[in-house]
């Protein structure tokens, strides 16, 4: 170990690590090269390291002030597609390192976008690491889906597999606010399926008699359905589809309402974005999915492991925990799969903001009581 270097630096890794790092060191890439030429003795506000032990692993650029490791696909590992080694990943996400990569492409070409996207999640890990800061509140957030204006439950997405639970979801919606919680997810199942909004009484019925703080999603496709939305006194429009179908016409609306009114829902099959009521998986990435919109400034986004979703199995707490060591400044909400209070506690200690919980609380699996902690 080098003069000045704590062993918190290094994470325990072994004499063989570091032999290992001393080797590569003698072997630059001229993409990597080009990179460290604007990471090297702190310019960018902060000190990086090259080829820096870690654990058992040896990261290409690695910044302890902000625990920020840089990868370039191509040099002292192969990444396919930019897509993470889940074993690698998980490793680094458990010891709070968030993860950033870039192909050899981004590096070469766009060598200033590389620059602004690590700045960027510089200023996030400052803003989030503050010695004193109190810890975030985990938001529980109970979801209502709407058909004929009844409340109701479906299974894995599927309109065959349908269970009323209750024909007032005012009443449902209050029990919520009785309990102390704040917020309400509340989909328009016909509107999904029609294409436009359809249950926008109910979401006015809910605005006017409670106090819930409303993002409401299902069928917003054209400028009319969202100012029915907005004007129903939703807080927060939920958008899924259509980020993924017409990426233009949902960011000319993050332009003309602000990011703040939108609460991003990715829909994930196997780590590829699924869409269309989960009836069709797309190619897209997850993460590039929501990098894309990220650097657009959406904050607020939700992730459901639709394989999971309505069956009460538990939710998906690594891949949970992957996206959110990825983009670490978001507020990021699970989805999917709750079925006990000890999956709330697993989805906090995995570093999500809040979860959105509705068949558990259904099924009498969790009890509004039970909630009260989280309110």
């Amino acid at each position: 170990m080098k003069q000045g270097m704590s062993d918190d630096m290094f994470y325990g890794a072994s004499k063989l690590v570091f032999q290992k790092a001393e080797e590569l060191r003698n072997f630059i890439s001229t993409t990597e090269k080009t990179l460290w030429a604007h990471l090297e003795e702190g310019k960018l506000g902060a000190e990086f390291k090259r080829r820096h032990p870690v654990s058992s692993y040896v990261l290409d650029f690695y910044c302890h002030e902000f625990k920020i490791a840089v990868e370039i696909a191509g040099t002292s590992h192969i990444l396919e597609d930019r897509k993470p080694d889940p074993q690698r990943d998980k490793l680094l996400i458990d010891k709070g390192i968030a993860i950033v990569r870039f192909t050899e492409k981004e590096v070469i070409s766009g060598m200033q976008q590389v620059l602004d996207q690590i700045k960027r999640l510089m200023i996030i890990r400052k803003a989030t690491n503050n010695a004193g800061e109190k810890p975030a509140v985990f938001e529980i957030i109970p979801a209502i889906d709407i058909i004929d204006g009844k409340c109701v439950r479906l299974t894995q997405g599927d309109y065959e597999q349908k269970k009323i639970y209750n024909e007032h979801p005012l009443e449902v919606a209050r029990q919520f606010e009785d309990t102390g919680l704040n917020r309400l997810h509340l989909v328009d199942l016909d509107g999904a399926k029609s294409g436009r909004v359809m249950n926008w009484k109910v979401l006015e019925a809910v605005t006017g008699k409670t106090n819930l703080v409303i993002d409401f999603g299902g069928g917003i496709k054209s400028d009319k359905d969202l100012e029915i939305v907005f004007g129903s006194g939703a807080a927060m429009a939920t958008i899924g589809s259509m980020a993924v179908k017409d990426e233009d016409g949902f960011s000319h609306w993050l332009k003309q309402y602000g990011t703040k009114k939108f609460f991003l829902g990715a829909d994930v099959k196997e780590e590829k974005i699924a869409v269309s009521g989960w009836q069709e998986t797309t190619a897209i990435w997850v993460y590039d999915f929501l990098q894309k919109y990220i650097e657009k400034g959406i904050s607020n986004i939700f992730c459901t492991d639709v394989s999971r979703d309505g069956l009460l199995e538990g939710p998906a707490i690594e891949l949970y925990k992957s996206i959110v060591g990825k983009f670490p400044g978001i507020h990021f909400v699970a989805s999917g799969g709750v079925s006990s209070i000890n999956d709330l506690d697993h989805l906090r200690n995995a570093g999500c903001k809040g979860a959105i919980v509705g068949k558990a609380i259904y099924e009498g699996r969790i009890s509004l009581d039970e909630l009260r902690r989280f309110g």
